[in-house]
């Protein structure tokens, strides 16, 4: 009598390709759901924060799930990678399209973290003024990178502002100036009434608290009492220059975006990730606005810093 064989259900070859597509399948149902819904996240300790920030990168996976599905030969896996590829495109890959900008700019801004301890910070503002900027914030300005930061722009820039680590640098008088309080132990913030041309600008110089993995609390304090001043503020015509230590893509920079327009998202091209400058990737440094129309967004790399610089033009 012949010996029957039973065989797994899952076993052999076509048993570990269903597994396989199964597996491709949930990746992309992940990487969709990590995308559409980061900011649903709780902010626990900073963890939505942090992952709002690294959102851009999500795509870094779509290569690879359509790599997989590839070597799978499987249409179904295929089409399900195409999901997360489609939403990152649309929820990310529109910061390269032409935009807005362009037309006759009448004011030119520029803002760097000059980094605290800066070995060439002459070099560093050099560059900045070579940008052609009639504005210049400052934000790290440390005691003994004042006096020679200040003789380096003093014959382009006659006029200028500073609190505690921040500087205004201006082409035009400033009529006013005085220290923000956000909230910190010392005051990072300034506000400058600019005598710019066609009429005066109101102008902040900003660095605003800290963010680190785990301890976003300091950070997201100081970015409300920013939102609350502006709130406030009466000017037409206002610009925020600084350091805000938080991300495009990150749910906490909304009180202010939502009272201000950014510069980058209205006339720059891609992400403008300025931090870390050698390989930067994400944004802290803005130029938000309101007021004006802005004609183009630009990084720049600036020597000595560990930030890049951006810069913006109005008209």
């Amino acid at each position: 009598m012949a010996e029957s064989k039973i065989k797994p259900a899952d076993g052999g070859p076509a048993g570990r390709g269903r597994r396989r597509g199964t597996l491709i399948l949930g990746a992309a149902a992940l990487l969709t759901a990590l995308m559409a819904g980061h900011r649903l996240i709780p902010n626990v300790r900073g963890l939505g924060s942090l992952v709002d920030s690294g959102a851009p990168f999500l795509g870094l996976g779509v290569p690879l799930l359509l790599l997989a599905a590839a070597l799978r030969r499987s249409r179904v896996a295929l089409a399900a990678a195409l999901v997360p590829a489609v939403l990152w495109a649309v929820l990310f890959g529109t910061a390269w399209l032409p935009g807005g900008g362009g037309g006759s700019v009448r004011l030119r801004v520029a803002s760097q973290n000059l980094r605290a301890g800066n070995p060439d910070p002459v070099g560093t503002v050099t560059s900045l003024a070579d940008t052609e900027a009639d504005l210049i914030g400052l934000q790290e300005v440390s005691g003994d990178t004042r006096t020679p930061v200040s003789e380096a722009l003093a014959e382009r820039y006659p006029y200028r502002a500073d609190v505690s680590t921040v500087a205004l640098w201006s082409r035009y008088p400033i009529r006013e100036d005085v220290g923000v309080d956000t909230g910190l132990a010392w005051t990072r913030a300034l506000r400058a009434v600019v005598a710019a041309p066609g009429g005066d600008v109101v102008v902040y110089v900003v660095h605003l608290g800290s963010a680190r993995a785990g301890d976003t609390g300091t950070r997201d304090r100081t970015v409300t009492a920013l939102a609350t001043r502006i709130r406030q503020d009466p000017a037409e015509r206002l610009i925020v220059l600084g350091d805000l230590n938080t991300a495009t893509t990150d749910r906490m920079i909304e009180p202010l975006t939502e009272l201000l327009k950014d510069a980058q998202a209205d006339a720059g091209r891609g992400p403008g990730f300025t931090w870390p400058a050698a390989l930067p990737v994400t944004r802290p440094d803005h130029v938000l606005y309101r007021g004006l129309t802005a004609a183009y967004a630009r990084v720049v790399r600036t020597p000595a810093s560990d930030h890049r610089a951006v810069t913006a033009g109005f008209r």
